[in-house]
Formats: structure tokens, sequence, C-alpha cells
């Protein structure tokens, strides 16, 4: 049965709250949670009532069950409710109900365009925060934020749905993993997701990989006035610091298992201690977090816990890397040069055929990262208006379509061992070829390679060692 009438007089002219589920119990006691905070409400008992209740106009969210007959647990009438919603108002938020037997259907939801997802047993006090804050910004509605932030830039198919499902998931508040090789772009998609989801917060973002391992903790929880040494003020966290806005973790395989169990509990419920401090803070922080590893090795290794895997990968983002979608290297490459025309407060320059035909012959390594730090060089010495190969010094065109040599008999794939290495490809070797003249070039240099492909040296030795590089240093040699 509908019932009405749960907020005060001086709420009336908010929209109301929508609350779906089969169950009385629970619908009184969100009534009575709603009246506590002066926010109108109105409930439906299953699909038909509640879809009926959306067409008359007056509901500005909806919170529903994802099962309305007893000893259903498939979640697929929450799927219908939630599409038939969608269907008469597709800017309504949704929050939606789960179980951990439904939590799939949830997750699929939250990909089609649902705000967020309850699980069982939630925080009242910040469930009211999120349905006020998502009937105000309803009742006074802005600018959408830009589809694409400032080098989110690509023509291909494979990023044309990869940005279609950050931007999604952006209005929810469910974790986020961001994962692909360095240099690809995981950071513009943190950027994207900030600003169509929380651009109203404060986005903190938060290198793991190049942080001490005994301050990673400190630094992303805070500390207490000696809580360690060397430590003789009070010090915020990176946590505390992104309340109300967004939280980035790049590079989160480096956080060390002690950082993870506290890092693990904030992602659960928003609950955090600092370093030396016994007292519980809240903070309300969305998590998006990238890698270049595999996460699934790491705890099989046991350098990375399991449950918080799940926890910050509830909807993982994939991005390739820049070899894989060749469309986009000519438009990241006049998005480049007219940005960098724009510093100079000068005509841009343009890369004539052979200038072009290079940028794609080029296995890219560094990815986008790479391929912006050589046009800035080739922009700083080309002679003229054109930019040829000589100006980007990529080196010799890599033997890409090299095939790669047949295996000896008693090698042959049927017939390896179950702990052999995987074949190395065409693309490996040329990236190794690449690698071993940059460190030529640099005299063994990790450090200069390391900024002329816009990674980190970490990164640059997880790489060496993935390719079989070792640099042989001599008594007396250059270093």
């Amino acid at each position: 049965p509908r019932s009405t009438g749960c907020g005060v007089e001086s709420s009336r002219a908010m929209a109301q709250v929508l609350v779906v589920d089969d169950n009385k119990a629970v619908l009184e006691a969100f009534q009575i949670l709603f009246e506590l905070h002066d926010v109108p409400c109105t409930t439906a008992a299953g699909v038909a009532e509640a879809l009926a209740e959306a067409r008359r106009g007056e509901v500005g969210l909806v919170i529903q069950d994802m099962n309305f007959t007893p000893g259903r647990t498939s979640g697929e009438e929450g799927v219908e409710l939630f599409r038939g919603l969608r269907a008469i108002d597709p800017g309504l938020p949704i929050l939606l109900i789960t179980a951990w037997t439904s939590l799939e259907s949830a997750v699929q939801l939250v990909k089609e365009g649902a705000t967020d997802y309850l699980a069982k047993p939630w925080d009242d006090a910040k469930l009211v925060d999120n349905v006020k804050r998502l009937l105000k910004a309803r009742a006074v509605p802005e600018p959408p934020p830009a589809a694409r932030p400032a080098g989110l830039v690509y023509r291909s198919a494979a990023m044309e749905r990869l940005v279609r499902l950050a931007t999604s998931v952006a209005a929810s508040s469910v974790p986020v993993l961001i994962t692909g090789p360095n240099g690809a772009g995981k950071e513009k998609l943190a950027d994207l997701l900030h600003a169509a989801g929380r651009a109203r917060g404060p986005l903190i973002k938060v290198n793991l990989g190049a942080l001490p391992m005994e301050l990673a903790e400190a630094e992303l929880f805070g500390a207490e006035a000696g809580a360690f040494t060397g430590s003789r003020n009070l010090r915020l966290g990176r946590f505390e610091a992104a309340d109300g806005g967004t939280l980035f973790l790049d590079e989160i395989d480096s956080l060390p298992l002690a950082g993870q169990v506290k890092l693990l509990r904030a992602l659960e419920n928003g609950e955090f201690q600092r370093l030396g401090s016994s007292t519980t803070r809240r903070a309300d922080v969305r998590i998006v977090s990238a890698t270049n590893a595999d996460l699934r090795k790491a705890i099989a290794e046991g350098r990375f816990r399991e449950d918080l895997y799940f926890r910050v990968n509830v909807v993982e983002l994939a991005v390739p890397p820049l070899r894989e979608r060749p469309e986009d290297i000519g438009a990241l490459a006049d998005y480049f040069l007219g940005e960098l025309a724009r510093a100079r407060g000068a005509a841009a320059r343009f890369l004539s055929p052979a200038g072009r035909a290079a940028l794609f012959a080029h296995p890219w390594p560094g990815n986008v990262r790479e391929l912006k730090n050589r046009l800035q060089r080739a922009d700083l010495l080309a002679a003229g208006e054109l930019i040829g190969p000589e100006d980007l010094d990529l080196g010799p065109r890599a033997p890409l379509a090299a095939p790669a040599p047949p295996p000896p008999p008693e090698q042959l794939p049927e017939e390896r061992q179950p702990d052999a290495a995987p074949p190395e490809t065409a693309a490996d070797r040329a990236e190794r070829a690449d690698l071993e003249r940059r460190l030529l070039v640099a005299a063994g240099n990790v450090s200069r390679v390391s900024d002329d492909l816009g990674i980190s040296r970490q990164a640059l030795y997880r790489r060496m060692a993935r390719l079989g590089i070792v640099i042989e240093r001599r008594p007396g040699g250059a270093g």
C-alpha cells in the first residue's frame, strides 16, 4: 500500500523520495528515518505501483530493492523496475538496496546509470546526507560538466566505449579501478570520473609508488604529532582532505599491507584513524584506484589483499596501450601540437607525411606520455613549420611486422612445460629494442630514460625486468 506524508510542513516544496520494497518493516523504517530528517517520502511494494508513482511527476529520487517476490533472489525484478523508471525519467537518481545475492545485478545497473547501491546493512546518517544532496542537485539543475577534460583526446572505438562506461558510473559513489600500462591515460580517466560526478568536492591525487613504504599510511590517513620519528606536527591525511570529493590512488599495488587493511575499512564504512590516534573519524570519499600491475598475481604472491581487490574493483576501466589504438595517435599528435603552439603564442607546427608515418610506425612503449614528450622535443627543435622524423628522434623503425622464428620441435606450444614462460611477441621485441637504444644513448642512466618516457624509475625497472634487460655495472664505469 502507498503511504505519503512522511515529510513535515517545511519540506513540502522538496521532491519526494520513493522507497520500493515488499517488506513492510523496511518501508516503515525508511518512513521514520526520513520523517526525522524532514524529507518527504512515499512508498510502494512492487514494480507496477512504483512506476505509477513515478508517472505522477512528484518523485525526485528512488530507493529500490532488487527483489519484490518472496523467495526470489535473482534481482530480475529490480532490473525491470530500474529500466522502467529510466524510461519515465532518464535523469531520476536511483539508489539500489542489495544483498550479496543480487550484488552482481546492482553493479550492472550502476554501469547503466544507477546512482549507487546500498549494501545491507547501510549507514542511516550517510544515506540521509546523500539523499538530501541528490534532491538538492535535482531541484537546482546545473550545466553538465565537460564530457572530456583537457587532454582526453581519442578517435578509437575502444576509447569511446571506455569513456561511455566511465561517464555512466561517474555519478555513483562505487569504487573504480583503472588498469592499463603507464602513460596510457589512467589519470585523465580519473579526472573525467571526478568532473562528471563529484566536481563540487576536491580531487586529491596520491602516487603510492612514489612514497616510501613507511610513510604511505601516514600520507593517506594522517598522523598525530610524535606518531613516528620526525613527526613534530599534526599531519592531515589525503583521505581526510578528500572529504566530499574523490581520492585518486595511483599505483595502488604499491600500498603496504598495513595500509591496505586501513583502506579496506575506510572503503567499507568511511571510517579511519590517524596514525598514533585511537579516535575514529569519518569521511565521504569516492575512491578511484589505478595500477599497471597484475593484481591477481599480487594476491597469489601475498602482496595484495584479495578482499581489498574486490572492494576497489567494483567497476574496472581497462585503458588499452596506445599501440593497440592507432586511430588515436594522429588525433593526440594534432592536439598536443595545438597546445604547444598556444603556449608559445605562435602558429602551430605540423607533421610532415614522413613525420606522421614515423609516429604510426613507433611501438610507443611509453604510450601517450611518451608521444607528448616526443612532440615537445620536436616543437623545440624543428627548424620550420614542418616536423619530420629527425625532429621526433624515435630511432630506427621497430620491426613490428617481423614474424617470430618458429620454435624447435621440442619447444612446440603443446609440448611446453606448464610453468614455461609465455612466448615472446613481436611487440615485446620491438619494445625491448627501443628501450635498449634509449639506455645506450643515455649511457645507462635510468633517471634520464624514465624522464624521457615520462614514467617513474620504479616503473622503468619493472619494465626492464619484464623484458629481460640488465645494465652491467663495471668498476669505475659511468653510473
